[in-house]
This record gives C-alpha cells, structure tokens and sequence, in this order.
C-alpha cells in the first residue's frame, strides 16, 4: 500500500524570489507568481501544504495589459451602506496603487480559504525598483 507523501516542516526549503514586472503581461505575470506561492514548480508539492517560496516583485508600475483593459477593467468596494459602492479603473489604480492591481490578479488565482489568504502573506509587491528584502538573499526569477 502506497503512502501519501505530506513534507514536514523541516522539509521544506523556501526560497525568496524576485520578479520584475516591467513590460509583462499582468495575467501571465500573475499566473507566473500565483504558481511559486503554491509551489506547484516543486517536487515536493502536495496540495494544502505550504511548500511554495516567498515572491518580491518589483516595478509594478510597470506591468502591461493588452487591449482596452486599462479603461474598461474596474475594481469594485462597497461601504456597506445604501448607495455605497465604489469603483475605480485599472488606469487609475496603477496611478494611485500599482501594488493593488497584482495583489488582486494573484489573489483571484490562489484558493479562497485560510490556506489562501496565508499564501498571500509570502508576496511582496513594490511600486519602484527597490525592496527592504536584501537580507533574504532573494533570487532573480
């Protein structure tokens, strides 16, 4: 009887990847990252187990979107009051917040569950060229 194989905690060696955005495709970008967080590139993947690697990525300013996605794509919130929604374009919030706009694409790839939520604590997204990660000794991507 064959056995399923689950990492201990030990186990698992994180790395910390860069990615630079500039001139990529937000959805490849997105799906790129969303795949590392997983760890779905690794040997030892086993589904709800956190073996994926820790993602900076970079430039977000700078990302790219075909078509006419930067005036017809929105992001919704809603106050929770009568009359209380908010909406803002994909051209305005890479003005405003360009890490907004890759912190949702990947959310919406992850699971939506704790485990999810958990994995997106391991991305790290910045507007310019610069990061405070040094120190983990990232690796480009």
């Amino acid at each position: 009887m064959q056995k399923t194989y689950f990492p201990k905690a030990g186990e698992v060696t994180r790395q910390w990847l860069v990615v630079d955005a500039e001139g990529q495709n937000l959805g490849r970008l997105a799906t790129r990252v969303a795949r590392s967080l997983l760890g779905k590139d690794k040997p030892t993947f086993t589904p709800g187990a956190q073996t994926g690697d820790f993602v900076i990525i970079i430039n977000a300013e700078k990302v790219t979107v075909t078509g006419k996605r930067l005036d017809d794509k929105f992001y919704y919130r809603h106050s929770g009051y009568p009359g209380g929604i908010k909406k803002i374009s994909l051209r305005e919030q890479l003005q405003k917040h360009p890490e907004r706009v890759i912190t949702a694409a990947v959310r919406g790839m992850l699971p939506k569950n704790r485990y999810g939520r958990a994995l997106l604590g391991h991305l790290k997204v910045y507007a310019g060229s610069e990061h405070p990660h040094q120190a983990q000794t990232p690796v480009k991507a």
